[in-house]
């Protein structure tokens, strides 16, 4: 058996190594990173407005308050994510970088309807000179992604071809950069200015309701869906058995669809919690960091460390468990995963695969049958302790329940398995 994973080992790990060095998925996981601080802030006030025990009318004079706390961070989650594509592609590539983030976001915006439909009476019109913020958020979010990348290919491009005013020795740093930039500046954005007056001189839309309902719409579904979950907490799993990191790896390509329904149900919940339970998302940010990770790390191993210093009679074990208990309480289980170790268990192969995917079946049942309420789109640290994690996400005592019976679960699965190699040790 172990010679079996040996071998598989290391024909998967080239692989993965492969797919975590991808330039495109490594910018994208940066963009994210730094929207990072901003969303958090604006998941403290989703959290504060929304508290349970608040009444509707306290809830609505915080949201009048405070809102924009919300409106100028999560609600805008695209402007954040496009200028870190434009800027960490540009760096990537040894561009100025900060011209790349601009470009980009600019070119995002160039295609961007600035009108919107309100009512006026009963009658609805189109008002123009609007921007809708929701085009700045989730709605926007694979556009905004599509278009960050592409500018940012173009200005490099051009950059890197030489199409640069070079000014003379003595100028300022500061304007002869913009100067250096000015060209490949103007040939990304001209192409995406062309581009928008086509679709609505020609085809009377615009690219953000085309991408949204041709592209961004069904691969959410499909990548939020719970077939889609499973097969991510799959290959974070098996990634992780051979020493590489899941998260890393799979969060690069499934994140974008899970931020997306996050921001959606941040804004569900601008209209009351009934519009949210009604039309919001399962499979969010914050589900996967609260009721996955936020057990223990990868694998759920909170429990099983308590079930080792509990149960396992050999004294390896309870010292690993003893070291690992503290960091495992926020979520960082490297040290039982290599101190254990996981990695390149077989003895531990089978619970390291099957609890973490029961246990995620676990949380989307209890979403689904509305047992749970939804998470609110706040996104909650996944360092933060569980159960505290679980009333944070949802705003509700049963995301904490839910955790604790995840938690059991994960402890059956394991114990066996745990009892069997305990033995294998004494013979």
């Amino acid at each position: 058996m172990n010679h079996f994973m040996d071998a598989l080992g290391a024909k998967i790990a080239p692989i993965a190594q492969k797919i975590g060095a991808n330039l495109y998925l490594t910018v994208l996981r940066d963009a994210f990173m730094l929207s990072f601080p901003l969303t958090m802030f604006g998941s403290f006030i989703v959290v504060f407005n929304n508290l349970p025990f608040w009444s509707d009318s306290v809830k609505t004079q915080f949201s009048n308050l405070f809102g924009n706390g919300q409106n100028a961070t999560m609600s805008i989650m695209t402007v954040f994510v496009t200028l870190g594509i434009g800027y960490y592609f540009s760096k990537a590539k040894e561009v100025e970088a900060i011209f790349g983030a601009v470009v980009s976001l600019a070119s995002f915006l160039i295609l961007t309807p600035f009108f919107m439909t309100v009512m006026d009476g009963k009658k609805e019109i189109q008002a123009t000179g609007l921007l809708s913020l929701d085009r700045l958020g989730a709605k926007g979010m694979f556009l905004g992604m599509i278009a960050a990348f592409l500018a940012a290919k173009v200005y490099v491009y051009l950059t890197q071809k030489g199409l640069v005013i070079t000014m003379p020795d003595g100028v300022p740093p500061a304007v002869a950069k913009s100067f250096s930039a000015l060209i490949p500046v103007l040939g990304t954005l001209l192409p995406f200015l062309i581009g928008n007056a086509v679709m609505i001189g020609v085809f009377d839309t615009n690219l953000h309701d085309v991408i949204y309902n041709i592209i961004q719409k069904p691969l959410t579904g499909l990548g939020t869906s719970l077939v889609g979950t499973v097969i991510a907490i799959f290959f974070v799993q098996f990634l992780w058995f051979f020493g590489l990191h899941g998260q890393v790896i799979v969060n690069s390509v499934f994140e974008p669809f899970w931020q997306t329904n996050g921001l959606d149900n941040a804004e569900l919940l601008k209209k009351g919690n009934a519009t949210l339970q009604e039309h919001g998302h399962i499979v969010t940010k914050s589900f996967m960091d609260t009721f996955t990770v936020s057990l223990g790390g990868s694998g759920s191993t909170l429990i099983v460390l308590i079930l080792i210093m509990i149960i396992m009679t050999k004294k390896q074990y309870k010292e690993v468990a003893r070291l690992a208990i503290a960091p495992g309480i926020f979520n960082v289980n490297e040290p039982v995963i290599f101190g254990l170790p996981m990695v390149m268990n077989a003895s531990l192969f089978i619970p390291w695969l099957l609890a973490p995917i029961v246990s995620v079946i676990i949380a989307y049942a209890g979403f689904a049958s509305g047992i749970v309420p939804l998470t609110t789109g706040a996104q909650v640290p996944w360092t933060m302790p569980a159960v505290i994690s679980g009333f944070l996400a949802t705003n509700s005592i049963m995301g904490s329940l839910l955790q604790i019976v995840q938690m059991i679960v994960v402890g059956l699965i394991y114990l066996p398995f745990l009892m069997m190699v305990d033995k294998i040790k004494e013979d």
